[in-house]
């Protein structure tokens, strides 16, 4: 049992290296080419059918790209197509969805707190969600609203706001952020294995017949891949978000996605215009650094907007505290079945990132990870398993706030 342990371990970490590799050649790709693509000049004597072109010097050489906006006359001999980072993202970040959250349901999908369900419904749940989205994202894309570019990105965005509240209602906090992630990141595949490359293979397939391909194929392809260039940025910060509780693990978590997604397209903007030569919107970093502010603010906000009452301070730190008996008690009584020498909770048999916590020691030198973790923020127990209280959660907030004034005294 213990080298299926280990051996699903690596197994995580190889997929999930495999996922980074791979998600940056993807992202790395995808922002070169909207660069290129904004940053193409125009001149008389370009090639029949050419739209623009670029100089560019990279690695000690030159390179003359240009860019024909449906297709050029001839089929080249050589094409090479840029679609297999993208698959391979999507595929890699499934098996880890399947390996982490799938196969580790109980403790990292599902909050029985939030809603009471088996792992095979959770995960079937899961599933749903991804397939809908992406449904609802190329229905609109489809509808009349897509003549206006400004009310289709509002609903889309009124849909994700929706969806971050969503998942928030029926998984943990970490789950809920992951799959936002995940949901969005389905949709930049499917806008590449659906329509990108199939709309790529229409013009090629009437080069290769001696017709004239229809310009409007270029331009669908050209939108989806502007869509996926601006959520982007707000994917990665989800997929990194399982390792910050204050993130994900709060009260307003589901705000505080929303408004990752606006300083997503904020960040883009700056550099969507940069490269279009079309100025230097540097109040877009100011926009975007004044809302992350606000996240931080969300984060631990004022518990009178919550409804939480505040609990007494106490006087002294940590093992000294007033308060650390007590403390002392909810760690071992909901943190050391799994944060122990031998964890005795199924499934778990070394303690998570070596954090034991069985002696006083031990407790007050984690003091903030545990005020951090299980305490600001609800992402430990993982789904609440052992059931920790909203009191002993304060409790925990007390004893480490206090002894942060102690010690600033």
């Amino acid at each position: 049992m213990t080298d299926f342990a280990i051996f699903w371990d690596w197994l995580s970490f190889g997929v999930r290296w495999a996922h980074v590799i791979t998600g940056i050649a993807w992202i790395g790709s995808s922002f070169y080419f909207v660069a290129l693509d904004l940053g193409l000049r125009q001149r008389p004597d370009l090639p029949k059918g050419a739209y623009g072109e670029e100089w560019q010097v990279h690695g000690g050489g030159f390179y003359h790209i240009q860019k024909y906006l449906v297709a050029p006359a001839q089929m080249p001999e050589h094409l090479t197509w840029f679609k297999w980072e993208a698959y391979f993202t999507w595929m890699t970040g499934f098996a880890l969805l399947a390996i982490v959250y799938y196969a580790g349901a109980d403790l990292f999908l599902i909050d029985r707190n939030v809603l009471d369900v088996s792992p095979t419904v959770a995960i079937l749940i899961s599933l749903a969600s991804l397939g809908l989205g992406w449904l609802i994202y190329d229905l609109a894309c489809k509808s009349p609203l897509a003549k206006n570019d400004t009310w289709l990105m509002l609903v889309l965005y009124a849909v994700l706001v929706a969806i971050a509240w969503g998942y928030t209602q029926l998984f943990t906090g970490r789950a809920a952020f992951l799959h936002l992630g995940a949901f969005t990141a389905t949709i930049m595949s499917a806008n590449v294995f659906l329509v990108i490359i199939p709309n790529q293979k229409i013009v090629v397939a009437d080069l290769i017949a001696g017709r004239t391909p229809d310009a409007k194929y270029g331009r669908i392809a050209k939108t989806r891949s502007l869509h996926n260039n601006y959520l982007t940025l707000p994917v990665l910060f989800l997929m990194l978000s399982n390792h910050y509780p204050l993130a994900f693990g709060t009260q307003f978590n589901w705000v505080i996605a929303s408004l990752i997604f606006i300083i997503g397209v904020l960040i883009r903007h700056y550099f969507n215009t940069a490269h279009a030569r079309k100025g230097n919107p540097t109040w877009t970093w100011l926009a975007a650094a004044i809302l992350f502010i606000v996240i931080i603010w969300l984060s631990t906000v004022p518990k009178v907007l919550v409804g939480e009452e505040k609990v007494a301070a106490g006087e002294d730190v940590f093992v000294t505290s007033t308060h650390f008996p007590a403390v002392r008690d909810t760690v071992l009584g909901r943190c050391s079945m799994c944060h122990a020498a031998e964890p005795v909770y199924e499934g778990i048999y070394h303690a998570p990132k070596g954090v034991v916590l069985e002696t006083d020691a031990a407790i007050a030198s984690h003091a903030r990870e545990i005020y951090l973790q299980a305490g600001r923020s609800h992402a430990m127990p993982p789904g609440n398993v052992t059931e920790i209280t909203p009191q002993e959660r304060a409790l925990l907030v007390t004893w480490f706030e206090d002894a942060g004034k102690k010690t600033q005294q």
